[in-house]
């Protein structure tokens, strides 16, 4: 698997992940549908044109999950147990169909279980940019992640 061990993560490190995604107008009506989310400003064009963006905003939690799913063939990739939370999150500048989404990872902290010691904890930041480089997300990832197997 592509994924890290938790010996492999390196607090300070920042990934910088190749893959890059444009985002449609479909990606923001599916999630949105399959969410039930009826938000106008994200469903409803003629709404969301009289409102101050002038445009449909596409979801803020289809864009969390972007961004973290990005991350995972660089970081977590059948090396992971499991998320233990997300704190931190923020979305400082909107995402409209048609942005290009990339993203980065940077390890805020690394340590091993109290408790199992074939495991451990890290700590991502993880971001996204716009094409043009523009903060779009961020948030903060605690997730649960496996050591080296030994043989």
């Amino acid at each position: 698997m592509a994924g890290l061990y938790l010996e492999q993560f390196e607090v300070g490190a920042v990934i910088r992940h190749t893959l890059t995604k444009s985002v449609t107008e479909s990606d923001n009506m599916l999630f949105s549908v399959m969410t039930l989310n009826p938000q106008p400003l994200h469903i409803d064009f003629d709404f969301a044109a009289k409102s101050e963006w002038g445009r449909p905003l596409v979801n803020s939690l289809f864009t969390l999950g972007l961004m973290i799913g990005i991350s995972v063939h660089d970081t977590t990739l059948g090396t992971t147990i499991g998320n233990l939370g997300m704190t931190n999150t923020e979305f400082p500048h909107p995402v409209f169909h048609g942005d290009t989404i990339r993203c980065e990872t940077e390890i805020k902290s690394v340590r091993e279980s109290r408790s199992r010691s074939d495991r451990g904890i890290v700590e991502f930041e993880h971001r996204a940019f716009n094409q043009d480089g523009v903060l779009v997300a961020r948030c903060t990832r605690q997730a649960m992640m496996l050591k080296t197997r030994q043989a």
